[in-house]
């Protein structure tokens, strides 16, 4: 009899717990879904200049500013095509803020090369984007040889010996090399998946439970 209350106490916590998560992942899917409208929202309005305006995160803008073309990052990853190459980053002063500006994607053989510097520092047009957290399983930044993984801000602090906004600018515009990286609402949204599977793992278990305890009372 013992045995039977503990496998029912049991069950039916496990039953609670993937409810719980389930309806966690509801949560969280309404939240990203929220967050997709208002990105999608802030991406179709025109750019604002961005000295004038409050910054956050998918803000289009316009400005003028001072790049540093000595400084100038090579951030290994992919095209839209998924070819191996280089974003290229470069510290840009506007209005007395350091910021980053990512102008897009070369491959690895226009590194360093002059034609990739043709730039108008005068008429930016681009998109803030909020830097995210380094990926625990990238290499380290290989800062001697320029070759980097991602953009960690002690490296860059080191490599450039200035401190940056926590946006970085995504550049926008008709450069062949770089080419800009175009910025989407497309972000990842599995909750509803995860969900259905919390769920059912949920409704499979209490069935189980069910059929045993009809089977053995």
């Amino acid at each position: 009899m013992k045995h039977k209350f503990l496998f029912s106490v049991f069950t039916i916590f496990f039953i609670l717990v993937f409810i719980a998560l389930g309806s966690w992942q509801l949560i969280r899917l309404n939240w990203k879904n929220n967050l997709i409208i208002e990105i999608e929202d802030s991406l179709k309005n025109l750019p604002v200049e961005l000295d004038k305006s409050n910054v956050k995160n998918y803000l289009k803008i316009k400005t003028s500013g001072s790049v540093d073309f000595d400084k100038q990052i090579y951030l290994y990853n992919l095209n839209d095509n998924g070819t191996p190459g280089f974003e290229v980053i470069n510290p840009i002063l506007v209005d007395n803020e350091n910021y980053l500006i990512n102008r897009g994607w070369i491959p690895f053989e226009k590194k360093n090369s002059k034609e990739i510097n043709i730039f108008d520092e005068n008429n930016i047009i681009g998109t803030l984007k909020l830097q995210g957290r380094k990926n625990i399983f990238k290499p380290d930044n290989d800062v001697k040889e320029n070759y980097w993984f991602s953009l960690n801000r002690e490296d860059i602090s080191k490599f450039t010996g200035k401190e940056f906004s926590k946006y970085i600018i995504y550049l926008d515009g008709n450069y062949q090399f770089p080419k800009p990286k175009k910025i989407t609402a497309n972000i990842s949204n599995n909750h509803k998946k995860y969900a259905i599977t919390w769920f059912s793992l949920a409704i499979s278990i209490l069935l189980l439970y069910l059929y045993f305890r009809k089977k053995n009372y």
